[in-house]
């Protein structure tokens, strides 16, 4: 291959999905990943396109949620001791991003890039020929009172403003959409344009596979650093080798900040470690994707498994797994759902890369308009990669982006 036209750090389904976009506007495209392609979050994610996700975590109702969770060390929220400290700073963005103000700004700027990204989803599924594994059996929000279904109409309803349908169920209703569920659960909530794909790896391996059949190279190799130059970036690898690009897109999930620290930016990114155990196709008859709200984890038919995972340990990268974390949202899944057989299945842990006020990195470096940053997508990074593809491409062509980007400015910290 030729020297590339663009260098995409990272190997995940935003790498990926901007490797792919850039090849169909004609450039020339090298993808670097320090494991491979869908080693790290893309790989175990609940598979789900949740275009209706467009409030931000950072709000008032998971402020006063949090300190009750935050005492049950398998709960919804962990925070291990050894990393509280370093949290600090993260925390205090996170409690500025709290204000009615600024959730508004993000709620906003979240449902540009939602309705971008949905657009854009199936004519890119369709070009790189992974159509089929789309689904469309949308998602059920569960609630185990009155009381905690009545506190989250005003988040429905601001869904509903947005142009979000949904539908309220009771009891009945829920059992002749999903059977199975607990009689604990009384009223749900059902949106029906929550679509999944089979299964996130094969999916992202499958985007790796059509990058290389265009000519695109993808090599395993971990990036330390960028260097500018006038006409472009170096990318200085951990081997001390230097591969020299016109343009780079930083897309390395959790570890994207250690290298955008070599342009001198310092970006709040913090890393949700998430779980899951993925059991056998036959663990359960599951027809729709099930949400437990309340306790932090979703139950997920995959081509592959039922998946049972979520919850967020505020961990770093360091931390060795606790994987008493699945082990309890599986005991509370089939708790939840009396026939779900829990034997057989695999566990995992991954690194989300979220910032504080739940919206991605997307443009262009400070010191260089030759890097563009494409990192901190959080939960979201599926749901949101054919929209960040499409803003990232129209970023390396130097044409208007297809939607207001300033909200999601890597300098806006």
């Amino acid at each position: 291959m030729n020297k590339p036209d663009v260098i995409v750090i990272g190997a995940g389904v935003i790498g990926l999905s901007v490797a792919v976009a850039a090849q169909v506007r004609g450039m020339r495209v090298s993808v670097l990943d320090r494991e491979g392609p869908a080693a790290g979050a893309s790989a175990g994610n609940a598979g789900a396109f949740a275009f209706t996700d467009i409030l931000p975590l950072a709000s008032p109702g998971i402020l006063k949620k949090a300190p009750g969770w935050l005492l049950d060390p398998l709960g919804p929220l962990s925070l291990p001791p050894a990393y509280a400290m370093r949290m600090v700073p993260w925390m205090f963005r996170f409690w500025r991003a709290c204000h009615p103000s600024r959730i508004a700004h993000a709620t906003a700027a979240q449902t540009a890039l939602m309705d971008l990204s949905r657009a854009e989803l199936e004519p890119f599924l369709a070009a790189t020929e992974t159509l089929s594994m789309l689904r469309k059996q949308g998602n059920l929000q569960v609630y185990e009172s009155e009381e905690e279904f009545r506190a989250s109409l005003p988040g429905w309803e601001a869904r509903r403003e947005h142009g979000i349908a949904f539908q309220h169920m009771d009891a009945e209703e829920m059992a002749a959409l999903q059977p199975g569920l607990a009689p604990r659960f009384r009223r749900g909530t059902f949106t029906a344009g929550w679509y999944s794909i089979a299964d996130p790896r094969l999916y992202t391996l499958a985007l790796a596979a059509h990058v290389r059949a265009r000519g695109g190279m993808i090599d395993r190799a971990e990036v330390r650093a960028l260097a500018p130059r006038e006409d472009g970036v170096d990318v200085i690898l951990a081997d001390g080798s230097v591969r020299p690009a016109a343009r780079v897109v930083l897309a390395a999930g959790a570890f994207s900040h250690r290298i955008a620290r070599s342009l001198g930016e310092r970006i709040p990114l913090e890393t949700e470690r998430g779980y899951n155990t993925t059991l056998p196709e036959d663990a359960f008859d599951l027809r729709t994707q099930i949400t437990f709200g309340g306790h932090g984890f979703v139950v997920t038919r995959l081509s592959t498994g039922i998946r049972v995972g979520g919850a967020v340990e505020l961990g770093g990268l360091r931390l060795a797994p606790n994987f008493a974390r699945a082990e309890a949202m599986l005991k509370k899944g089939s708790s939840f759902l009396p026939g779900l057989k829990t034997e057989g299945g695999t566990q995992w842990m991954g690194f989300r890369p979220s910032l504080p006020d739940s919206l991605p990195a997307i443009g262009r470096a400070r010191r260089t308009p030759h890097a563009i940053y494409a990192f901190g997508h959080g939960h979201l990074g599926l749901t949101q990669s054919a929209g960040t593809a499409r803003l990232v491409a129209d970023l390396l062509l130097n044409a208007p982006p297809a939607i207001d980007l300033s909200p999601f400015s890597p300098q806006r910290f």
